[in-house]
């Protein structure tokens, strides 16, 4: 269950995500330098608006994508707070895939795996990328790039996985019928 994990928040604590429990959770895996960046925005509305009914977002910034999250914690965080004025918590920037990924992502992934990309200008450019390097690419629970969310319903299920090329009206209708 997903209140098991504790993750490092971007000053060095830990949050426990029992401390959750009751509210709806979206995890992204986030990059500052990215062609999805600008989700940011969406998402700190959505912070702003729902926070209030129960909405927490867990921002976990990652540079496994084309090294697209450079800096520190402290750089990311101020990157994020000057040009989209966020104020969700962000955590350590942390591995999504691989031998040294969060415990938390092992988990989400297990629950909502990879079931393709929507309609958008970069589905074809992705498509190409990941198929020339692997093509059994597709078949895997791997997070693919930045941006791709899991959203956590009030009684610790995760209910949906939006790829980044999700239209956020849509990550929000989700959010909304949990609330």
């Amino acid at each position: 269950m997903i209140y098991d994990y504790t993750i490092t928040t971007g000053k060095g604590g830990e949050l426990n995500l029992a401390d959750y429990k009751g509210k709806v959770i979206m995890v992204v895996n986030t990059a500052t330098g990215c062609g999805f960046t600008p989700q940011y925005a969406p998402i700190e509305q959505m912070y702003k608006d729902y926070h209030d009914q129960g909405l927490e977002i867990l921002d976990i910034p990652c540079n496994q994508f084309g090294g697209q999250a450079p800096g520190t914690d402290e750089e990311i965080h101020e990157f994020c707070t000057m040009h989209f004025n966020t104020t969700f918590p962000q955590m350590k920037k942390a591995d999504v895939n691989g031998e040294n990924e969060l415990p938390l992502y092992t988990y989400l992934k297990s629950q909502k795996g990879f079931e393709g990309f929507d309609e958008h200008p970069y589905k074809a450019l992705l498509e190409k990328m990941f198929s020339d390097a692997d093509p059994e690419w597709d078949k895997k629970p791997d997070i693919k790039w930045n941006f791709t969310k899991f959203i956590v319903d009030r009684e610790g299920n995760v209910v949906a996985r939006f790829e980044p090329t999700a239209d956020m009206a849509e990550v929000e209708a989700c959010v909304k019928t949990l609330l």
